[in-house]
């Protein structure tokens, strides 16, 4: 399963490259505003930041929401970095607009998914990822981890190439899960990511091997 982490901080987004486990980053319109990013400008010079720390798949989302408005937009965003993904709602012309960035070469990946017709759709017009949203399922009292199954099951059905990206992703439960379903990726803030490290076991069998230690290199010292 790929990692992506779901911010556009560059420090915490530097902190999962710097475990070694971090395959991309996707980002929104949100995201962007809570780290302070506004203006066309800034939020362009941010994204290629964020592709001069990772090594791949930076999803970027057009705030367009017409064919003609998402398709400009989008390949503006492309041009920034060969690292870009673009993301695109789900709606319809922004399937097109998955179609056509598709038939150009340029990645992209269909946000905002909540069912497995969206999906299915996206991934006809070629989209590269799909993003369902399971946790924004769950907060309506849909299982969003049985989405994810589902769409697995018609993606490997007919073959599609399309990969699951597991978007709204809350705590490591979501993750693991999502990752014994087969998801592709999932995409979730840091602190999903350094809670799978957790373990009262860990800690406690760790401080016993340093404990030992210290009482040997006492003994030691002592028998010299």
């Amino acid at each position: 399963m790929k990692f992506f982490i779901d911010t556009a901080s560059l420090q915490e987004i530097q902190h999962a490259y710097d475990m070694g486990i971090l395959d991309g980053v996707t980002t929104n319109p949100s995201l962007m505003a809570k780290e302070g990013i506004s203006g066309k400008a800034n939020v362009m010079a941010h994204y290629k930041a964020i592709c001069d720390i990772v090594e791949d798949n930076v999803s970027a989302e057009v705030i367009a929401t017409t064919y003609e408005e998402m398709i400009a937009e989008g390949l503006e965003l492309a041009a920034i970095d060969p690292k870009i993904v673009v993301k695109i709602p789900m709606i319809e012309d922004g399937v097109k607009a998955i179609k056509y960035l598709s038939g150009k070469g340029i990645r992209t990946n269909c946000t905002l998914i909540f069912s497995a017709g969206q999906a299915l759709l996206a991934a006809k017009a070629g989209a590269t990822y799909v993003s369902p949203f399971i946790g924004r399922l769950d907060d309506i009292s849909f299982n969003g981890l049985e989405l994810i199954s589902e769409i697995k099951t018609i993606f490997e059905n007919y073959n599609l190439g399309t990969e699951i990206l597991c978007a709204s992703v809350r705590h490591t439960i979501h993750l693991l899960e999502c990752a014994k379903i087969g998801a592709d990726v999932a995409t979730c803030p840091l602190k999903v990511f350094t809670s799978l490290k957790n373990h009262p076991l860990t800690d406690k069998g760790l401080a016993q091997f340093l404990e030992d230690h210290r009482k040997a290199e006492e003994l030691q010292a002592v028998q010299a």
